[in-house]
């Protein structure tokens, strides 16, 4: 096995992962990694040894996702349930977690935006510097996204405001 198939195939669980998040679907997901995972081999070419292989999957997966919903939105008129009925997921395990079911719900509420980079630094653990270049966004557009994503989370979950940190040498009375 070459080394760009190694490298490719330790990535797997985490283009899953976020395909999962991004798409809500078992079966998109797989989809949408299995696309992946095609244009990935299909341009091995164009990667260069020594450079990110995840940043540059997720690059893949994020461009063909974006058409995907542009294609979807575009061709949206009329929808046979027929057709998506195999799309369509039921939570019906009981051992899940409220929050976890909470989150996910708050989470499919956000703007696309600000869900994909929360998914990418808070899910993924990317750097703002990968995850922006994942979005072809400046870092900064990255920061004020999480930002006020993570805002909108707290509101939806309706949890506390951000607490703001004071100088902890305010607080501390002077000895007499």
């Amino acid at each position: 096995m070459s080394e760009f198939n190694g490298l490719v195939e330790r990535e797997i669980p985490r283009l899953r992962r976020y395909a999962r998040a991004l798409t809500r679907s078992a079966d998109r997901a797989d989809d949408l990694v299995q696309e992946t995972l095609l244009r990935a081999i299909s341009k091995s070419h164009l990667w260069q040894t020594g450079t990110d292989i995840r940043a540059w999957l997720f690059t893949i997966m994020h461009n063909h996702y974006v058409n995907m919903v542009r294609r979807a939105m575009r061709d949206e008129t009329a929808v046979d349930i027929d057709q998506i009925s195999s799309s369509l997921v039921a939570v019906t395990d009981p051992t899940s977690s409220t929050k976890l079911r909470e989150l996910e719900h708050a989470l499919g509420r956000l703007p696309e935006e600000q869900r994909e980079v929360i998914l990418l630094v808070g899910l993924e653990g990317m750097s703002y510097e990968t995850a922006a270049e994942v979005l072809s966004v400046p870092v900064g557009t990255v920061r004020s996204r999480l930002s006020r994503g993570r805002d909108a989370l707290r509101r939806l979950m309706g949890l506390p405001a951000k607490i703001e940190r004071t100088d902890p040498r305010e607080s501390v009375p002077l000895a007499a």
